[in-house]
This record gives C-alpha cells, structure tokens and sequence, in this order.
C-alpha cells in the first residue's frame, strides 16, 4: 500500500528549532564528536548495481550500518550520543564549566558522571546503543526489553554492564514503565521517541544520526533523488530528511517512508493528518519497526517533509534479506536484518507497481539511497528467515 503524504503542513518549512538541531552545522559538531571515538570510521556505502537494473532506475546506493562500532546497527550513532553529551552538560553543571568529549577520563569528570543513572525501552538496538553509551561515559544504565525481544537482544544489552528489566507486553508497554520507573528514581529517560513535554533528549538522540548524512554526501557525486527510510516511530527518517533537506535546499529528494503493514502508526497518522496510535496486531518479523505510535517529534518533521508512506509485508522484508545477502563473485552483498532490508523491500514493491512508480516519479534517472539500519543482531533469527549462517558471510 502507497499513499501521498496528505498532510496539510505538507512543503512547509521546518520548525525553527528543528533547523537548528537537524542543520549542517549540527550534523557537523555530531560528526566531530564521534570522531573522537577510537573506533570510528564512515560506514560504507554500497553501490547496488543488479537492484538498480531491476528497479528501472540510474543508481541504488545503500547506506551499510550492519558493522557500525562493532554494535551492528545505526542506533549506535543516536542513544550512545545523547547519553555522552548529557553526561558532559551534568559535568559541566557540577563542575560550573564548560566540559568537552575529549575530558570523559578526567578524574572529576568521572566523580560525577558516575553518579549518573539513564533509562529507555528499546526492541533491541536503541537500548544497545544506550547501554554502550553509558559504558564509555561511566555512568549507570537501565533498559527495559518487552517480551518480545530475544535473548541473544537482551544479552548484547547486558555485555556492557546495563541493569537489564523485563516487561510484559510490547514496545509501548516498555516506553510506558520505564517513563514510570525512571521518574519514580529520577534517572534520565534517554528515549527515541518523544511526547509532549519530552523533546530535546530525542533532538539529541536523532542529532546523532545526521552523521549518516555527512559521510553519504562526501561520497556520493551526486545528492540522491529518492531515500526510502523504514520508520518504527519515526525518529531515524526524520532526521535523515531533515539534515537532507536543510543541506540540498531545492534540490532535496523525494522521501518515502516505509512501515510493516502490521505497525503503519505514520501511515495512519497521515491518513489522520496526525499522530495517532494504532491497535496491535499479529508481530511483526521486523521488529525493530513494530511501533503502534509515532514520535510527536518526527510527525512534526515527515509531515512537512515525505513525500509518501507505504507499507511491506513480512514476506518482502525476507525476501530482500535474502536479496542483499546474495553472494556475488563469492562476496555477500549486504547483511541485513530483519528490518534492515525494509527500504529495498519499499523500492522494489514501488519499482513495480507502475501506478506507484508515477506517483513518486521513479525514472530511469532516478538515483535512490537506500539505509540497512542493521545488521544480524540476531544471528539465529537471522539464518532462520535466510538460510544463511551470517558469520561465513563476508561483506562486499
């Protein structure tokens, strides 16, 4: 399913504040401070020739954050973030200076940042990413996992030293109980998602991700035409079309926003014309995308910014899991999870439909970006849906 973004706030300009937090210069001091990291390098971006011939279009680029920081997903480049720059402003407060990335190891730096506790739900990655931040800051984190997300999920969280707590029900139950617990013992709520009264921490986490950005537009000759971005609730695809658009100005892409048609909340809300949370349904195998309520934060930026929502099935969510690992002069493509592959599932669904490929002006000049937002950072589900063992697998 496809459908115009029928939004009345559709081509009007962004919020001031978001300009500021999603604009270049933003984008730039996100990039300077991860570069501080050890282990940071652009993750790559890949030329998908065989899909370009398939869609009918000039080019498919698609953004690798499967090897990201060794976390295999871009929500390292959001949570971690936050925590490290809300860790230096607590400092900073303490300490009655200015304190920079460069001084996380200083002795009083570290008295304080120790006493520090951060909380969020996360399916998986978000909580990941929290965790590994909290773990280089040294201070205290605190995740809660629903029941739906997997022990090897959960133990990957627990590997960097966080308080790990149990949730009955879904994600939203999660983001409900750890608003609950985090404010009953006063620890920050470092979530990707926003509501009223709750924004700059969620700015910061999707300040973080406009790293992405940066590193595509060194590389690409030129900007992309189309950008298909999965959304759960919407935090990484508004962040992406807003540092995309304040960067190309008149020449910014068409963004078309992709959901499993089991968790469409932005599908909804844009039939709507706002956020509104939706009924669950049966799981979703993409289930770092199963969200039934949009981010107040990124309706406010899609629906001035998409061109148009869609959703995938689970069945063309595996299938371009299969796709991307396809190996090709003995060389595997793409690793991609289960919800890493949902931007070429949305291409290709489009791509085919010649209906859709006249609304959103698909063309055989038509240069798409494409993001697989994860990696296996689940391997045994990962070789149940492919049939592939991810670790024999070696990136082109």
């Amino acid at each position: 399913m496809i459908e115009r973004n029928k939004s009345m706030s559709r081509g009007k300009p962004l919020l001031p504040l978001d300009q500021e937090m999603f604009g270049p210069a933003a984008a730039e001091k996100a990039l300077d401070m991860l570069r501080l990291h050890p282990s940071y390098r652009p993750s790559p971006l890949r030329s998908l020739r065989e899909v370009a011939a398939t869609a009918g279009v000039q080019s498919v680029h698609i953004k690798d954050e499967s090897g990201r920081f060794g976390l295999g997903s871009f929500k390292s480049l959001g949570g971690a973030y936050a925590v490290v720059c809300l860790a230096l402003e607590e400092a900073g407060r303490v300490l009655g200076r200015p304190v920079h990335p460069g001084e996380l190891l200083d002795p009083d730096v570290r008295a304080v940042v120790r006493n520090i506790d951060v909380g969020c739900a996360t399916d998986g990655n978000h909580g990941r990413s929290v965790a590994a931040g909290a773990n280089l800051a040294g201070c205290r984190a605190n995740i809660f996992v629903h029941e739906g997300v997997s022990p090897e999920r959960i133990a990957a969280i627990a590997r960097f030293g966080a308080n790990v707590i149990e949730v009955d029900g879904n994600y939203d139950d999660a983001v409900a109980e750890a608003e609950r617990v985090c404010h009953a013992n006063n620890w920050i709520i470092v979530s990707d998602t926003s509501w009223p009264g709750y924004e700059r921490i969620p700015r910061l986490v999707m300040q973080g991700y406009t790293v992405m950005v940066s590193e595509i537009l060194d590389e690409m000759a030129e900007p992309p035409t189309h950008v298909f971005l999965q959304a759960g609730v919407g935090g990484f695809a508004a962040a992406i079309a807003a540092n995309l658009t304040l960067r190309t100005g008149a020449a910014r892409p068409k963004f078309i926003i992709v959901e499993p048609d089991r968790a469409a909340c932005l599908l909804a809300s844009n039939e709507a014309d706002a956020p509104v949370k939706i009924a669950p349904v049966e799981p979703t195998v993409m289930a770092m995308l199963e969200c039934y309520e949009p981010s107040m934060l990124a309706w406010g930026i899609l629906s001035r910014l998409a061109e148009a929502y869609m959703t995938v099935r689970d069945a063309d969510a595996i299938a371009a899991m299969k796709q991307l690992a396809r190996a090709e002069n003995g060389r595997s493509r793409v690793i991609a999870g289960e919800s890493g592959g949902a931007g070429l599932a949305g291409l290709l669904a489009a791509a085919g439909d010649p209906q859709s490929r006249a609304l959103l002006g698909l063309d055989a000049n038509s240069r798409v970006l494409l993001f697989n937002t994860e990696g296996a950072t689940d391997p045994s589900i990962y070789k149940s849906l492919t049939g592939v063992d991810p670790r024999v697998l070696v990136p082109a």
